[in-house]
């Protein structure tokens, strides 16, 4: 379709593909560990595991782009608060309603239809992921208005990314609980910090309101204190995963400590890259250390260290 076309339809072809936000696709890898944390527990090493999480990452990136497609339409209004988001498509009134649904339904349908290649499970998350996009984004319900629920209905992303990279490998059993949970209330500290991120930058609490109804109910202090709260939940679940399933990770322990606390730094700043987590590459210390966290760990897969166990054997008296 041209730009031509599109712009008699209220928009540039160019505007459409914005609002599916490829740069966003960068959130998806945190699907991989999901799909590496399989490989390793269920000694999956065939070459067809690499094509089947390659598929997998088509089919979520497709998805999430249909669920960023509705999000940045019916933001519209609201975005024209945002110092930043007030120059997207929507805000300027450059979209038009049918050329939208009809995005979002092909971009659904394409991911739905690869994640029926990858067996029922994988199926039904995708089915949730997309669910979620539109109890998010879509009112009466738009979760995405109400305190609190806003960050934990988001963050609820996160272990859907998880499970499709398991389920990518290991289509007929669930990843640990503990690991699941995690994920979520770590994704919850993400996005608090975000949301915090977000309403020190515009600065004035009215308009921050008109932006986003959620702020109406926050404050600086209720946005940082419950990232604080999600990040204690999100530390004590990886906490369980890390001994219960291999003891040599608690070494691994003070790295994310680190992580969190590195992270809770950028989102202090003024201007943080957290408002916007697809840009976080450009914080390239960071990035260079959660490279050297995967690498620790990858190492503590493989390497045993005996001295440990004693850490397992209770004291008696």
């Amino acid at each position: 379709m041209s730009d031509s076309i599109l712009a008699r339809g209220g928009g540039r072809a160019s505007d459409y593909l914005r609002i599916a936000r490829p740069d966003h696709w960068i959130k998806n890898i945190f699907m991989l560990p999901g799909a590496a944390l399989a490989m390793v527990l269920g000694q999956v090493w065939q070459p067809s595991a690499i094509g089947a999480v390659l598929a997998a990452l088509v089919a979520l990136c497709l998805i999430a782009s249909a669920n960023y497609t509705i999000n940045e339409y019916l933001d519209a209004a609201t975005d024209r608060f945002h110092p930043l988001k007030q120059a997207r498509p929507g805000a300027q009134g450059r979209l038009d309603r049918r050329i939208v649904a009809l995005q979002y339904l092909l971009l659904a349908a394409a991911g739905l239809g690869i994640a029926m290649l990858l067996g029922r499970p994988f199926l039904l998350t995708a089915w949730v992921l997309l669910g979620m996009g539109i109890l998010y984004n879509v009112p009466p319900i738009r979760t995405k208005d109400r305190a609190y629920l806003d960050v934990l209905s988001e963050s609820v992303n996160n272990p859907l990314r998880l499970l499709m990279g398991w389920f990518a490998i290991i289509p007929d059993a669930l990843p640990p609980s503990s690991l699941i949970l995690a994920y979520w209330f770590g994704g919850a500290f993400l996005m608090a910090m975000k949301r915090y991120s977000e309403y020190r930058r515009i600065g004035n609490p009215e308009m921050a309101g008109n932006y986003r109804r959620s702020f109406r109910f926050y404050t600086e202090d209720t946005l940082l204190l419950s990232s604080f709260f999600y990040a204690l939940l999100a530390s004590f679940l990886l906490g369980v995963f890390l001994v219960k399933y291999r003891i040599e990770y608690v070494l691994a322990l003070p790295f994310f400590a680190a992580l969190f606390t590195w992270y809770l730094a950028i989102a202090l700043r003024s201007d943080s890259a957290a408002q916007a987590p697809e840009k976080l590459h450009r914080e390239r210390r960071f990035m260079a250390f959660c490279a050297l966290l995967g690498v620790v760990v990858a190492v503590l897969t493989f390497v045993e260290l005996p001295f440990l166990e004693a850490l397992m054997v209770p004291l008696r008296y």
